[in-house]
């Protein structure tokens, strides 16, 4: 194997190893302006845009382990990764594809599952990850909310009793 052809997969691998997906697009028609707004966007969430060329990327993943992709390499192939938001990554990109209508999902590998286009939509479409932690934590409070409730409840029932009870004596209504 030639050297240059090893350096750019080991690029490959490094870059596939940086998060627990990849999100593989078809970037035709986007320019150089635009693939920067693209970068700075991804940027916010932790990810990175890569063009990479099919066959190192093919190499590199099979070397890693992950699914197969051959089916998703057709055209030119642009690689997002990074950090373990791949929600947000899947929004910004989705955003992108809705205002620009150029660059377009392939598939993505989330974990070790090999995902469509259509998965990531829908992985868009889920809360970001602060919003799920708030909502777990809403969970985890409302049985706690509600026993001190229960628990108050004789209490309150029975000062409410008593005040009605001072009020009927002193003659108000």
């Amino acid at each position: 194997m030639r050297v240059e052809k090893k350096y750019l997969i080991e690029e490959v691998s490094n870059h596939l190893k940086k998060s627990d997906y990849v999100i593989l697009t078809n970037y035709t028609g986007i320019t150089v302006a635009e693939t920067a707004e693209l970068r700075e966007k991804l940027a916010e969430d932790g990810a990175e845009f890569h063009v990479v060329k099919n066959s190192s990327l093919k190499v590199a993943a099979k070397a890693l382990g992950l699914p197969e992709i051959d089916d998703s390499l057709g055209g030119p192939t642009a690689i997002i990764v990074g950090g373990s938001n791949s929600p947000g990554a899947a929004k910004t990109i989705t955003a992108f594809i809705k205002e620009k209508q150029k660059v377009e999902v392939k598939s993505a590998i989330l974990g070790d599952k090999l995902i469509t286009s259509d998965d990531v939509k829908t992985l868009a479409e889920l809360p970001s990850l602060d919003a799920l932690r708030g909502q777990l934590l809403g969970l985890l409070n409302q049985p706690g909310t509600m026993f001190v409730r229960l628990l108050n409840a004789p209490a309150q029932s029975l000062a409410n009793v008593l005040q009605a009870k001072v009020r009927a004596e002193s003659g108000e209504e």
